[in-house]
């Protein structure tokens, strides 16, 4: 264990917190270095809705704590037994793709895991090795086995915890020699392969005997997964056991398929040592559950249950109670439970469908964590109760479409539940809280869900190929399927439609009414989907090879997504009506310039055959410019594949080379052109997020604090970056307009302060949980080209140049803090401190509240508590950096929401001049209380000289007990309340209690003075 700390250390000083690809990419693009950028951050706006989970963990020793490893948001624990789960591989893992977690039996503080998953879907993302933690998963450290691909068991020996072994399913997509089962015997900083078969088997499952470690049992397992079908099971597969922990294996056939044998789970209990449990996918009438009593010499079949499997390659896992070996679980479609060694079973209602493993306190058997394609969950009560799974932000998003709402809303498919949609902001008070903010708008888990322009509650949606045409005012769906078939089951050849799972929908931008849809041909539709025309040829490639019913040797799986040769993009020019751009499944790129009279191909011509075009961007500023990005990992190619034209196809330049800033092993999925700023690229990959400031011609990364999990789609609106995962939701990067501004020239000086963006003045409750709200506010960006030694102030200016917020980067004492008084002549302050008014070198972004200053206090700081938020109307920033002063304008906008209601831009000014009355007023009584006070502590308690200072005072302050009558400082601020609680015009009243309590204070105030 020395050692393993000597190399955690040792990563934590070199690369925690870090993307694992930071070293491969350049730190500048477009002569812009990535310093330029750093101080921006996204933020997670859920859904808190949990996704796909396919391994987790536990250990007696520690309870409550479980880990759970997701297909696309990687390693998650919990200490309260679910209650709450935070991410803890964030920053350490390369992958976020986790196919198994062990915690070692003997030190808890133990945790192994390796990455990819081994539910081999078409969309499922390669592992990265295998990592270790020694503190609980707080750290983690990579061990190596980076090459195999999809990693489907880890177990660590019950007695010594730097002992471990691995199966390795290998890559998915490619034969390749690192599939085998590995060994370490010095907590993974070496490894030796084992049991190896051939580069296309690998292993699947391991298991220890439970009271002899000596003896291992390993499944093999042949598999590919091409974009077209799923190959599991060959001659080669079955169950292989060691008598001398490694060393040397055999094959353990008497009971088993002879022959073609697919995928192998395998469960012990050491309850019953000598029995080993298998689930097996075999041809029909050798597929089930088998059991072997003398420690897999000899197994007989128990049951053939077809449910136990359902989709092998996905789900097969079993496992057995440790108290007592006849209780088994198996996790398919649904989870099933025997009491009886497995000859009869019923299901086990979960939170979630779709099982997949499940862990069983060994010491309390009624206590289990279990996942499921909708997270984990934890019961201790064998099942009658559960944790739940609205705690974890691992949604897996297909795309991202955004309405016209104000605040906007995030519409995508979230896979293995519904369409959703969710607020960029809290639109209204939630009583469930800000995890209640989402909905599902029609169709299913493939989405996409796409909302009408100018009507938003008409949301177009996608169901493995079914249209349909959601109306959140009735809750209901119409249904306008094109062909009017059911597409599952089929050899694609045979159907006259051919329709991916992921169908796209894509609305002009130039008319509400036309909708696409995309099968082999580009479908249209004016009619809200109740009338369809066909207005081009088939678009794709359509290899007669690759129509195949999806699925072989053993079992069928023709559910949609692994239909070839169809439309996967369509996108058309915002510049000119009918240039519309389609990228299809299976390779080719097509134009259409008069809305589908005539079609070309202008695939490139150097561009490998057979990708999946994920993303056609047509440009915003040039109608013959345009980009796409097509995948082709699923073919075992992993590099990038970024293409740009400027002549409507006719050529093409590569843009990702591999050593131009995004890493040659780092597939591309989308790409999109700001609308604002020609040339300023955001690429999505695979692994995190690229940035380009010269179109494309070099790279750099824009990870941020983003996780490292797949760019699903990325989205460009109202100023922001809006992002979808493939396993942890919705981010956003709020204000972009720095970045529109950036320049060589700007980063080449000393300092300098970008003009802010235009700001709405909104109302609502802030949240640091998932989704993440930030509290209303303003963003400055500046840069600073070198730390700066002296000061550094920050002041908001109104429309006459006057100060209304300052901020400074020098603590001051607090004795002088509190006792700064306002300027009574303006009611403006003076400068006060901020720990966010950053020094160092780089981009800082401060965040100014948008209100004025409250009142002064003496027992704290002056800050914005209670003070009246800034009127719209233009405003200034100034920044004064060593001397030199730089002023951008910007403008204070109206919710429009407000506006809309009838609230006009004068009442709202009116609101601010009363708020500051009130703010003024209240200093002033504070401080009159303070000088009062000051000169009763000179004086004895209870003496005739204190007592009329006693009077004053009590007319200020409240006196201590249970409702008692409010005095000036206690209505002053009720008052103060009542003026700012939503966007007003303020009423009579409240500007006649404002005029009592000043003549009120000024009562006190005379009587002061006479003393």
């Amino acid at each position: 264990m020395k050692k393993m700390g000597i190399v955690l250390g040792c990563v934590i000083v070199l690369g925690i917190g870090l993307p694992f690809n930071a070293a491969q990419a350049q730190d500048k693009t477009g002569g812009i270095p990535s310093a330029a950028w750093d101080g921006m951050s996204f933020r997670n706006i859920g859904p808190a809705r949990g996704g796909r989970v396919t391994t987790v963990a536990g250990h007696p020793d520690e309870p409550g704590h479980f880990f759970l490893g997701a297909t696309g948001g990687g390693i998650w624990k919990t200490n309260d037994y679910g209650q709450n789960w935070r991410n803890v591989s964030d920053g350490f893992l390369a992958s976020p793709s986790i196919g198994a977690i062990r915690v070692a039996p003997s030190e808890p503080s133990v945790v192994y895991a390796g990455t990819g998953s081994d539910g081999i879907r078409s969309n499922v993302i390669a592992g990265k090795g295998v990592y270790k933690s020694i503190d609980g998963g707080e750290h983690w450290a990579e061990l190596g086995l980076a090459k195999t691909g999809h990693i489907g068991a880890v177990e660590v020996h019950p007695d010594n915890s730097d002992i471990a072994f691995v199966a390795a399913i290998g890559n998915a997509f490619a034969p390749n020699p690192e599939r085998g089962v590995y060994k370490t015997l010095d907590g993974g900083e070496n490894w030796e392969k084992v049991l190896f078969l051939s580069d296309t088997v690998g292993f699947s499952d391991l298991e220890f005997h439970p009271s002899n470690p000596n003896v291992l049992y390993a499944a093999a397992w042949r598999v590919d997964r091409k974009p077209w079908t799923i190959i599991s099971g060959g001659t080669e597969g079955g169950v292989y056991k060691s008598e001398d922990m490694g060393k040397t294996w055999r094959k353990a056939s008497v009971g088993l398929p002879k022959g073609v044998i697919g995928k192998i789970d395998l469960a012990v209990s050491p309850a019953a040592p000598s029995r080993v449990y298998a689930l097996v996918e075999g041809l029909p009438g050798e597929g089930g559950l088998y059991r072997s009593d003398d420690l897999g010499e000899n197994w007989t079949l128990v049951s053939t249950r077809k449910e136990l499997l359902d989709r092998p390659f996905y789900y097969c896992n079993v496992d057995a109670n440790p108290l007592n070996a006849d209780i088994l679980f198996v996790s398919s479609t649904d989870l099933w439970r025997s009491n009886d060694g497995g000859k009869t079973w019923s299901s086990v209602p979960v939170p979630h469908g779709d099982t997949h493993e499940i862990w069983i306190n060994p010491r309390d058997t009624a206590e289990w964590i279990q996942c499921n394609d909708g997270g984990a969950n934890i019961t201790r009560d064998a099942g009658r109760n559960w944790s739940t799974q609205e705690n974890q932000s691992t949604a897996e998003l297909y795309q991202i479409a955004v309405d016209d709402q104000f605040p906007y809303w995030l519409y995508a498919g979230q896979q293995d539940n519904t369409t959703i949609a969710v607020p960029v902001l809290p639109p209204y008070d939630a009583p469930a809280g800000p995890k209640s903010f989402w909905m599902a708008v029609g169709g299913c888990e493939t989405g996409p869900a796409v909302p009408k322009p100018g009507n938003h509650n008409i949301v177009y949606s996608n169901c493995k190929g079914c249209f349909g045409v959601y109306d959140k005012r009735t809750g209901q769906e119409r249904q306008y399927f094109i062909g009017a078939a059911n597409i599952y089951g089929h050899n694609p050849k045979d159907l006259k439609y051919r329709f991916q799972r992921v169908t796209p929908i894509h609305v002009s931008p130039h008319n509400p009414n036309v909708v696409y849809y995309g099968s082999q041909y580009l479908h249209k539709t004016t009619d809200d989907g109740v009338n369809w025309q066909i207005i081009s040829p088939d678009l794709t490639a359509f290899e007669p090879d690759k129509q195949v019913i999806s699925g072989a040797p053993i079992t069928r799986d023709v559910t949609g997504e692994e239909f070839y040769s169809t439309i996967y993009d369509i996108n058309e020019s915002r510049l000119q009506a009918g240039l519309i751009w389609v990228g299809a499944n299976d390779g080719p790129v097509h134009v259409t310039r008069d809305g589908g009279k005539k079609w070309s191909n202008v695939s490139p011509k150097d561009m490998p055959g057979g990708g999946r075009v994920d993303c056609v961007e047509p440009s915003p500023h040039k109608a013959s410019k345009a980009y796409f990005a097509t995948l082709r990992y699923q073919l075992g190619d992993p590099r990038p594949y970024l293409y740009k034209t400027n002549d409507y196809g006719q050529s093409w330049t590569l843009l990702t080379t591999g050593w131009n800033g995004i890493p040659a092993n780092n597939p591309v999925r989308v790409v999109r052109e700001d609308p604002e700023r020609e040339g300023l690229l955001y690429a999505g990959t695979e692994y995190g997020l690229y940035i380009s400031f010269d179109d494309g011609a070099t790279w750099a990364s824009f990870q941020q604090n983003l996780p490292i999990t797949p760019i699903t789609d990325i989205a460009l609106v109202r100023g922001d970056l809006v992002l979808s995962t493939m396993g942890r939701g919705f981010w956003v990067l709020d204000n972009l307009s720095a970045l529109r501004q950036m320049s060589p020239a700007i980063v080449g000086k000393g300092s300098h302060l970008f003009k802010p963006a235009n700001q709405y003045r909104l109302r609502y409750g802030a949240s640091g949980d998932t989704p993440e709200y930030p509290a209303p506010r303003l963003l400055v960006d500046y840069y600073l080209g070198a730390p700066v030694q002296g000061e550094l102030k920050l002041e908001i200016l109104n429309a006459q140049k006057q100060v209304i917020r300052a901020f400074t980067s020098e603590r001051p004492s607090r004795e002088s803090m509190a006792s700064t008084p306002p300027n009574m002549a303006t009611g403006f302050v003076e400068a006060g401190y901020s720990d966010n008014l950053k020094k160092t070198a780089g981009l800082h972004r401060f965040a100014w509240d948008m209100r004025h200053l409250g009142s002064w206090d003496a027992a704290r700081p002056r800050s914005s508590r209670g003070a009246p938020m800034a009127a719209p109307g233009t405003y200034y920033a100034r920044l004064t950096v060593n001397g030199e002063t730089m002023v951008q304008p910007f403008q204070l906008l109206m919710d429009p929401r407000q506006k809309a209601a009838g609230m006009r831009e004068a009442d709202l000014v009116e609101q601010e001049a009363l708020g500051l009355q009130v703010v003024e007023l209240e200093s002033k009584a504070k401080q009159l209380s303070d000088q009062i006070e000051q000169k009763r502590k000179t004086l004895a308690a209870g003496s005739p000289e204190r007592r009329p200072y006693d009077t004053l005072q009590e007319q200020l302050v409240t006196a201590s007990g249970r409702y008692m009558t409010p005095m000036l400082l206690g209505q002053i601020s009720y008052l103060r309340g009542v003026i700012d609680q939503s966007d007003q015009k303020p009423g009579q009243d409240s500007a006649a209690r404002y005029a009592e309590l000043k003549a009120w204070y000024e009562r006190v105030a005379a009587e002061w003075g006479k003393r």
